[in-house]
């Protein structure tokens, strides 16, 4: 085994094999959201690599899938997964292009299972909020895709809804996605007026919440209703900035406003109105839709909480609870008061007061220490 390059703090790098070359995701230089370089195979220092692709800040690559002919970049574009194909030829030059084009305005990709390298064929799972999971063939020279499988929905019908992308502005001026589904036939997909509504989201550990496909949805639209999730900080849609700069530590009550100013958006949009929103979290997600009827408890009129993280002074101040002393990292050490003091201002138990609160439904359950 060969070093390609010793441990640097915060330097991130993943390597393939192509040829004669090694291909390498990184963020050197400052790139947070990495960039594509390469060096010769017999020269890995950190000295030869050279750029492949030019660095975009709206672009976060992720991994690679690598063939004989061509190499998918994998990772994510202005908050959706992308997947971008390079030509490699003979490798003396640089690389032909091409993204693959998705047909619907929000979606859920991944490479599935790649083993053949000697190929042009490149498979990927697809769904989205309306296309049920589906494995598809994309051929990387014709640029022609074939459909293998898709789970079968018994008694759906895909062309009964649609999905669309929004942006709420929140009031920092940051520009927060929204993934939206609902029936071309309810109230407002028909534009006779606003739906009755449930706003999902999560917004912690830098975890991706993808509009994929769940039959479970489906039970909401059918009753008329708007299901949306929002894309808030704290999560890694957007980059690593938008978990690891704007939605942790002493950033947190990002995820807890941007969920509000996205529901706020949906309201003035006229998809529904607050006395028809519900808001649904589970875990972290469930200490976000705690955190938000306490700041806007006239904003919606029910919520559902799921093993919801709400007593976070007790837990984050108690290092003999599983997964405590960990969870510092997403929170903040409360042995520290810059951290003491802004947890107290956002954890749902210890901001209980007398107001005019939502309809709660609570669950509980024993598989999720930190929210159980």
């Amino acid at each position: 085994p060969r070093v390609v390059q010793p441990r640097e703090e915060d330097h991130r790098y993943k390597v393939e094999h192509w040829g004669s070359w090694l291909y390498i995701i990184t963020n050197l230089g400052g790139c947070t959201n990495s960039k594509l370089m390469r060096t010769p195979v017999d020269k890995m220092a950190k000295a030869n690599w050279t750029e492949v692709l030019p660095y975009e800040k709206t672009t976060k690559l992720d991994y690679l899938v690598v063939f004989k002919g061509h190499i998918v970049v994998n990772g994510r574009a202005n908050g959706l997964k992308m997947c971008r194909v390079l030509e490699m030829g003979t490798g003396s030059s640089p690389p032909k292009v091409h993204d693959l084009a998705f047909p619907e305005d929000c979606y859920d990709m991944f490479a599935d299972h790649n083993r053949v390298f000697d190929t042009a064929l490149f498979r990927f799972g697809y769904s989205s909020l309306v296309s049920p999971s589906s494995v598809l063939e994309y051929n990387m020279v014709t640029r022609q895709r074939t459909l293998l499988k898709e789970t079968d929905v018994p008694l759906y019908d895909r062309t009964l809804y649609t999905c669309k992308r929004l942006f709420a502005t929140a009031k920092d001026g940051t520009r927060v996605p929204i993934s939206l589904v609902y029936r071309k036939d309810s109230a407002y997909g028909a534009g006779k007026g606003p739906s009755p509504c449930m706003l999902y989201g999560y917004g912690s550990y830098g975890m991706c919440i993808d509009p994929c496909f769940s039959s479970k949805t489906i039970s909401f639209l059918d009753r008329g209703m708007v299901y949306a999730i929002a894309h808030i900080r704290g999560g890694g849609e957007m980059g690593r900035d938008w978990y690891e700069k704007e939605g942790k530590y002493l950033a947190k009550r990002n995820t807890f406003t941007d969920f509000c100013d996205c529901a706020e958006y949906l309201v003035k949009g006229g998809v529904t109105t607050p006395d028809r929103l519900a808001i649904t979290g589970r875990s972290a997600g469930g200490l976000l839709v705690g955190a938000v009827v306490n700041m806007r408890p006239d904003l919606f009129r029910a919520c559902v909480a799921g093993v919801p993280f709400v007593d976070v002074m007790t837990t984050m101040c108690d290092p003999s609870i599983p997964l405590t002393v960990t969870e510092w990292e997403e929170w903040g050490n409360p042995n520290e008061s810059k951290y003491h003091d802004y947890m107290a201002t956002y954890s749902p138990v210890d901001n209980v007061g007398p107001k005019d609160y939502p309809a709660i439904m609570v669950t509980a359950g024993l598989n999720d220490p930190p929210g159980a």
